[in-house]
């Protein structure tokens, strides 16, 4: 699990998905814990390569955070509002439905050249910040009820409907991100739902991976992170296509 923890580290704080490798090796090593229990303490362990990253991000990437602000309280209370509707209907859906959605992303972004290798935002301040919140709400609530891929998704919609480059776009993901953990975490911790023996030896791997795909991120920009970008959701497409055809 540290193993495990150190790689999603890095993978996520370049594009997002660290949950493609560190939610399966839960599931697979520990067969017979409680689900929730598997994601809590994958939430307990994550949340701090994340908000690593974010600082690290923060002192070389200018974000308008002002802007940000809406969109971040807005993920936070969607990934709430999320994580309570996962107790409620099952996520058979989101399972069958996210290959497909994720293969649409990355036909468009390979189809794309352009989209992202320039930070050129097109909206003014005041339609750029409701948007941004729109795109917080959305995949905040996204990542509660179901959460494979939030990061990716962020950082496309950030992309395509703000005009970011990839760069911006995986730095201000990750303080979203961020605050979709804390609202989970507001859930799990409460309910018992960390095993914090396994959680934290797995945080400390999970900063260490961090520490690697940000400093990567930063040196090698934008363009880096979209070939990232792309690996990372087709890897996603192929693993989550593979889970839906073994529900049929």
């Amino acid at each position: 699990m540290l193993l495990a923890s150190a790689g999603a580290g890095l993978v996520d704080a370049i594009v997002g998905g660290g949950g493609l490798i560190i939610v399966p090796s839960l599931f697979g090593l520990f067969p017979q814990a409680t689900p929730a229990t598997l994601l809590g303490t994958n939430k307990a362990a994550s949340i701090w390569g994340t908000g690593w990253a974010a600082w690290q991000y923060a002192q070389r990437v200018r974000l308008p955070s002002a802007r940000l602000l809406g969109a971040i309280l807005a993920a936070m209370l969607g990934g709430l509002l999320g994580a309570w509707l996962a107790t409620l209907v099952p996520a058979t859906r989101f399972r069958v439905a996210l290959p497909l959605v994720l293969a649409a992303v990355w036909v468009y972004t390979l189809w794309r050249k352009d989209m992202g290798h320039a930070h050129a935002p097109y909206l003014n301040p005041r339609s750029e910040a409701v948007l941004a919140t729109a795109i917080g709400g959305a995949i905040g609530f996204y990542d509660g009820v179901f959460g494979p891929g939030t990061g990716s998704f962020f950082v496309f919609a950030l992309v395509r409907l703000l005009g970011w480059d990839f760069l911006h776009a995986s730095a201000a993901a990750k303080r979203l991100n961020f605050a979709t953990n804390v609202a989970a975490l507001a859930w799990f911790i409460p309910a018992g739902h960390v095993v914090w023996a396994l959680a934290l030896p797995m945080a400390v791997a999970n900063v260490a991976g961090s520490a690697v795909g940000t400093h990567l991120a930063l040196k090698h920009g934008a363009g880096f992170v979209r070939v990232a970008f792309l690996l990372v959701v087709g890897a996603l497409i192929l693993k989550t296509g593979l889970d839906a055809w073994q529900m049929r």
